[in-house]
């Protein structure tokens, strides 16, 4: 197994892994022009040359990221991969001067692990009103939305 960021041609294995779940409700769907518009954003864990997980930590604002499409193969879930890829969004985060990182998922517990904490919605205005507005569920989003705060400068 390895961690690197994704290629162009890690797209279609990463839109199947994610769509998978969101075809059971359990994430948003990406469609390939958003995966590949985005490409810069996400990591992605392989074996062999297959991707069996990927997240992606999208900037919203000076201050604030976002950890979204976060998916482990099936096969390969409770094997700390989530936890692997996670690690890596907050680390990169942190590098680049992020103060503040936030996901909307239907697992907070899992987050929670990562000193996340459960916050309203509407206290992440950029998130609301750059992308949410166009979402399918929008205003009755059911999704929790978490915040952890990094420190400065580490």
């Amino acid at each position: 197994m390895r961690l690197e960021k994704a290629k162009i041609g890690d797209v279609p294995q990463m839109q199947e892994l994610i769509n998978n779940f969101a075809s059971r409700g359990e994430m948003l769907a990406r469609s390939l022009s958003e995966i590949y518009e985005n490409i810069r954003d996400y990591f992605v864990i392989k074996q062999d040359e297959q991707v069996i997980a990927c997240a992606a930590l999208h900037v919203n604002w000076s201050d604030l990221a976002e950890i979204k499409s976060l998916a482990v193969a099936e096969d390969n879930q409770k094997q700390k991969i989530g936890s692997l890829i996670v690690k890596a969004c907050l680390k990169e985060a942190s590098e680049i001067g992020m103060t503040k990182v936030f996901c909307l998922t239907y697992k907070p517990e899992f987050f929670k692990n990562f000193g996340f904490y459960q916050v309203d919605k509407l206290e992440l205005p950029q998130k609301v009103w750059s992308e949410c507005y166009r979402c399918p569920k929008f205003p009755d989003c059911d999704e929790i939305a978490l915040v952890r705060l990094l420190e400065e400068n580490i």
